[in-house]
């Protein structure tokens, strides 16, 4: 029996026990490969957190107000709330991504042009109001709040006002304001659109130097 007759029988034999189990046949000179289905199971009572990273939920407002027992302690026009949660792990590196890119965030239009998502916050000359927002690293155990992967109050104080600093500094110390960190807070904000985007540094900041 020569070698191609010897490999058409194979296949044929092949065929016959594909056929038998119900399975796609297997072309000659191929092995067969067995592919374990991918499952995607949560455990929603114990997701584990996995988000290292400084967090900004960045909303464009027509006009945005803090108050702190009944006074209005900060307040913009046109601009952008921007909501600041940090991680007990940030660093320097993160509050520079983050300041960078909400400052350079296109998401104003462009009245000469047209464009819609096409200038940013300094280019309309518009402001910025940060506020401190710890529940942003908020995960729910049974029915209530744990917070254990924010910041500590002491660290973060000192880290927060780094950052709006860091703000001012890049942009213009007149349109950079905050609220009262610590505080009970009461923000008041007129959404433009609405646009609303979350903004995270990880993978962006010392911990991946790739980022852009």
């Amino acid at each position: 029996m020569s070698s191609i007759d010897f490999g058409i029988m194979q296949f044929q034999q092949r065929i016959t026990f594909n056929r038998a189990t119900k399975q796609r046949p297997i072309s000659p000179g191929l092995s067969a490969i067995v592919r374990h289905k991918r499952t995607n199971r949560v455990s929603f009572g114990r997701r584990k957190q996995t988000i290292v990273a400084m967090r900004a939920v960045v909303q464009r407002v027509a006009s945005a107000s803090v108050e702190v027992e009944g006074r209005t302690v900060s307040a913009i026009g046109p601009g952008l709330l921007v909501l600041v949660g940090l991680h007990e792990t940030d660093v320097e590196s993160d509050s520079e991504y983050i300041c960078r890119k909400v400052l350079n965030m296109r998401l104003f239009p462009n009245d000469i042009t047209g464009k819609t998502w096409d200038q940013n916050v300094m280019q309309r000359n518009y402001e910025v109001l940060l506020v401190s927002q710890f529940t942003l690293y908020g995960v729910l155990k049974g029915n209530k709040p744990d917070f254990h992967v924010a910041m500590p109050p002491n660290a973060a104080k000192t880290f927060y006002a780094s950052l709006v600093e860091k703000f001012q500094k890049s942009y213009r110390i007149d349109a950079v304001k905050d609220g009262v960190f610590g505080a009970m807070m009461k923000v008041n904000l007129v959404n433009d659109g609405p646009v609303t985007m979350q903004l995270d540094s990880c993978g962006q900041s010392s911990k991946n130097t790739n980022g852009v």
